[in-house]
């Protein structure tokens, strides 16, 4: 692969040994995914991000709101995720993560938001906009959104006024579900059935691994199971799945969940969907009999590791989560050279 200067670009650190690198793709979004980008791109050079589009957010959403444009924030936290850690990457991943601080209508804006934006603007087509930025920052793997047009998040939640515990409301809007009070019984999408990015659903049907999460399980994970092009092809690509757990609970969203329970509302959005490997922080789970059950009703085994920094608050250790994918892709893989 030709790197912005002309040289031989690729991932370092691990990789798979026998023949080519396997074609990942991951879906998500916000850092989780971006946790599992920088991870991913130290094991294979054939990698592939599908972003949730349904941030509403600070600078992505007034964007949106001002442009009628695709939320552009997850898929700039994803393509920082992929650049490299040599200079040319580090300076522009610190580029495209800048924010301004103004008085003005500049404020807290992210450049690469803009940068993106311009790009959608000036070519009119998604994909080949995120991929020239793609190109410019020397990012190893691809970026997309899942679906071409914004989508609005509604959540079903129980207790959202404290004063009514056991009432259902309906709450709107990516930001505000993720920090909801009361508990989310379940998510979806406006529009209700999204076309998807067709070269998001060819990716999926042409991958060695999907890797869903780790990352806002309501917000960013489950939406992706709801476009129904996307949910089809997880279903029918031959591809083995990974489900990757988040560290911790998310204050709001998840608050008082269970590794266990993180599947079982997963598996209530999408009854059909199978996955081979659950993979977990070893430390963030208290009962491993009961997550292994909620596994095997997906089809899959557990697989417990030590993906986490040892200090300060919860947070993915990119090599130690690089060990853990590549050592399931190698465990649970197909036997001899990748295709």
């Amino acid at each position: 692969m030709v790197g912005p200067r002309g040289g031989l670009r690729g991932s370092s650190g691990l990789r798979a040994s026998s023949g080519k690198a396997p074609k990942v793709v991951a879906l998500g979004g916000g850092m989780g995914l971006s946790a599992s980008l920088t991870a991913l791109r130290r094991i294979t050079g054939d990698l592939t991000a599908v972003v949730t589009v349904a941030d509403d957010g600070g600078s992505s959403g007034r964007l949106r709101d001002e442009l009628g444009v695709l939320p552009p924030g997850d898929l700039r936290k994803a393509l920082a995720a992929l650049c490299g850690d040599d200079e040319w990457g580090r300076t522009w991943a610190e580029v495209v993560q800048h924010r301004f601080e103004s008085k003005g209508d500049l404020h807290e804006h992210a450049v690469g938001n803009l940068l993106i934006v311009a790009l959608w603007e000036q070519l009119g087509d998604h994909v080949q906009a995120l991929d020239l930025v793609g190109k410019l920052l020397g990012a190893h793997g691809r970026v997309l959104p899942m679906s071409a047009v914004p989508l609005e998040l509604r959540a079903r939640v129980r207790g959202h006024d404290p004063a009514r515990p056991q009432e259902l409301s309906t709450v709107r809007g990516q930001a505000t579900v993720a920090l909801t009070p009361g508990e989310v019984q379940e998510v979806h999408l406006e529009p209700h059935d999204p076309p998807a990015v067709p070269e998001a659903v060819r990716a999926l049907l042409d991958a060695d691994w999907v890797v869903l999460g780790p990352g806002s399980w309501f917000s960013s994970v489950i939406p992706h199971l709801l476009v129904p092009e996307i949910l089809e092809a997880l279903t029918e690509t031959k591809a083995r799945k990974v489900l990757s757990l988040n560290l911790a609970p998310q204050p709001g969203e998840t608050d008082g969940f269970s590794p266990q329970r993180h599947l079982e509302v997963l598996a209530r959005h999408a009854p059909k969907l199978a996955f081979d490997v659950v993979l977990a922080d070893q430390d963030a789970v208290p009962d491993q009999d009961s997550l292994s059950e909620a596994a095997g009703r997906l089809g899959g085994a557990v697989e417990l590791a030590p993906v986490a920094v040892h200090e300060g608050a919860p947070r993915h250790d990119p090599e130690l989560l690089a060990a853990a994918y590549d050592r399931i892709f190698r465990m649970h893989g197909r036997i001899g050279p990748w295709r």
